[in-house]
């Protein structure tokens, strides 16, 4: 999901050049990709309560195929962007349904370390994204990159419809309706877990999205600055599974969190004024993944077994509206500021704002507890 997800960001400066477009438009044809996630994750959770969650796994992966075959043939930015929404109806239930599968394996187990291993594999798909695409773009064509995407979503079906099996004691019968069972806390502690989530990813993705420009800028090739930049992604690898494993173990998620987004968002916004901005971002690359794995633990541990379908998609709903407008504000800030700065300071409110919405999940589940 996430090596398709960066085929637009990391062939940026040829589809400006195809289709004639502004960064504003750029960063709505990245933000398309999560857009069907407003009208499509919290039904698409209630369709795998209904069908089975591999089921919809199986067809959201064939959707993600379609839809990026038809962006390498598209010849008009229309085209493209339908393509775009195509994969990205796919991806919704794809992710929806694939993070109630390890919910319901680990639940109750090592449930944060479970999820942080999972979301390494969103830094694990940008990374190679940032490393293969831009040079098989320069060597061959965009489309070739869209190709290649669509390609891995298809070799990805077959793996899941070959391996994955329900865990040992998974209720053998499907539900027979469509409905929504959450209390109101569950509700309340799913909505804020979502706004974390949300806010906690547009910075990530606004910074391996703009960051290469904003390198490009002192010096660095477009090649280097895609490989430097592909540092954030890779990073993530080790630090995301390591942070969930050492705060579930010392019982500290607060510290990992808190020092996750605070460190992270006062680099990021030192970042675009230092001389050498590669101090600022190593410290970026060395701590954001330490809330990942923590953030998507917070809804698996809220919802009771029966709701984890819906209940996720609800919050996926938050993270698919978020990431669906919020890079195009970035890169509308880009364009009137005419500054290769200003999706960092962006990166840094989004930052600022995961914090806010920590503080606020934690009153409201110590108000639930008392």
């Amino acid at each position: 999901m996430a090596f398709q997800f960066q085929s637009v960001a990391s062939t940026a400066p040829f589809l400006v050049d195809a289709f004639a477009i502004d960064f504003t438009w750029l960063g709505t044809l990245i933000g398309l990709y999560m857009l069907p996630g407003i009208f499509i994750a919290l039904p698409g959770g209630m369709l795998g309560q209904r069908f089975g969650a591999k089921n919809l796994v199986l067809a959201g992966l064939l959707l993600m195929a379609l839809g990026g075959a038809l962006m390498g043939v598209s010849t008009s930015f229309l085209t493209v962007s339908v393509g775009r929404l195509i994969s990205g109806v796919g991806a919704v239930l794809f992710n929806v349904l694939m993070t109630k599968m390890i919910a319901d394996w680990f639940a109750g187990r090592e449930i944060v370390t479970a999820m942080a291993i999972l979301v390494t594999s969103w830094p694990v798909g940008l990374a190679l994204g940032l490393l293969v695409f831009t040079p098989l773009a320069v060597s061959q064509s965009w489309n070739a990159v869209m190709h290649v995407a669509a390609l891995i979503a298809l070799a990805s079906l077959l793996l899941v419809a070959l391996i994955y099996r329900d865990p040992p004691g998974a209720p053998a019968g499907l539900s027979l309706g469509l409905n929504l069972t959450l209390t109101r806390d569950e509700w309340l502690f799913v909505s804020l877990a979502g706004s974390i989530w949300t806010t906690y990813n547009v910075g990530f993705i606004v910074l391996i999205s703009f960051l290469p420009e904003l390198f490009t800028a002192h010096g660095y090739s477009i090649t280097g600055a895609g490989r430097v930049v592909s540092f954030l992604g890779w990073m993530l690898i080790p630090t995301t599974p390591l942070a969930g494993y050492f705060a579930e173990r010392l019982q500290q998620p607060n510290l990992f969190l808190i020092g996750g987004f605070l460190i992270a968002g006062l680099a990021a916004a030192v970042l675009p004024f230092a001389d050498d901005p590669i101090i600022a971002f190593s410290i970026i690359a060395a701590v954001i993944g330490a809330p990942a794995g923590l953030i998507m633990a917070l809804p698996a541990k809220a919802l009771r077994p029966q709701n984890r379908a819906s209940g996720m998609g609800i919050y996926f709903t938050f993270y698919y509206a978020g990431m669906a407008c919020l890079p195009g504000l970035a890169g509308m800030a880009r364009d009137l500021t005419t500054s290769p700065a200003a999706p960092a300071l962006f990166a840094a409110g989004m930052m600022a704002l995961a914090l806010a919405g920590l503080m606020g999940f934690r009153l409201a589940t110590r108000s639930a507890v008392d």
